[in-house]
C-alpha cells in the first residue's frame, strides 16, 4: 500500500524526467566528435570526419604539426600507409566547459598500431578544444606527457627546433599525401 514506505513509480513523472535526461542540454559535444575520431585513428576517414574540424584548426603529436583541414588529412590519411593497422581500442571522455561556447575534450585512451608485423600499444591523451561545435586545436600527447615545444622544456631554444623539426616532418607528409587531398 503506498504511504507504507513503498515506492511507487509514477509513468509520467518518469517520461518527463527521462525526456529531461534525454534533452540537448544534457548532450555533450564529444558525443557527436568521439565517432569521427575513432575513424580518424582506426585508418577509416572519410571527408566527413574532418568536417570537425575549423578551417583553421591545428593537429600536433610528438612527430607532426598540422596547420589547416588539409595538413590535418595528411596527417591522418598517412596512418594507413605506415600502419598495416592502427586504432583506439580503449577509451574514456572527459569534456569541460571553459567559457560559453569553448570545451576543452579530454580522450584518455589506448591505441594499438602494426607496424612490420610487430604490434605497437601506446597510452595517449588526446585533447580537443572546441569552439562553437568546431576543434580548432586536436592534441595527441603520447605516453600522457605534454608535447615539447618552447613551454614545456627547460631551454625554450630547443623547443623551437622541436617544433621546427615537426612541422618540417608534416610538410614533408603533406607534400607524400598530394596536399591532403581525398
Amino acid at each position: 500500500m503506498p504511504g507504507d514506505g513503498e515506492i511507487t513509480e509514477d509513468p509520467i513523472i518518469e517520461a518527463s524526467s527521462k525526456e529531461a535526461c534525454d534533452s540537448k542540454a544534457t548532450k555533450r559535444f564529444a558525443d557527436d566528435i568521439m565517432p569521427h575520431i575513432l575513424n580518424l585513428y582506426g585508418s577509416s576517414a572519410t571527408p566527413r570526419d574532418f568536417e570537425i574540424y575549423a578551417a583553421d584548426a591545428s593537429f600536433e603529436d610528438p612527430l607532426t604539426r598540422a596547420h589547416g583541414v588539409k595538413e590535418i588529412k595528411s596527417a591522418f590519411y598517412s596512418l594507413s600507409k605506415v600502419f598495416s593497422e592502427s586504432r583506439i581500442v580503449e577509451y574514456s571522455v572527459k569534456e569541460k566547459l571553459i567559457s560559453p561556447g569553448k570545451h576543452e575534450i579530454t580522450v584518455d585512451n589506448k591505441q594499438h598500431y602494426k607496424f612490420l608485423g610487430r604490434n605497437i600499444d601506446l597510452e595517449s591523451l588526446i585533447k580537443l578544444y572546441v569552439l562553437e561545435g568546431k576543434v580548432i586545436r586536436h592534441e595527441d600527447w603520447w605516453n600522457k606527457k605534454p608535447l615539447l615545444n618552447r613551454e614545456t622544456v627547460k631551454l625554450p631554444m630547443v623547443g623551437r627546433v622541436l617544433e621546427m623539426t615537426r612541422r618540417c616532418a608534416m610538410l614533408a607528409t603533406h607534400a607524400m599525401m598530394r596536399f591532403g587531398k581525398d
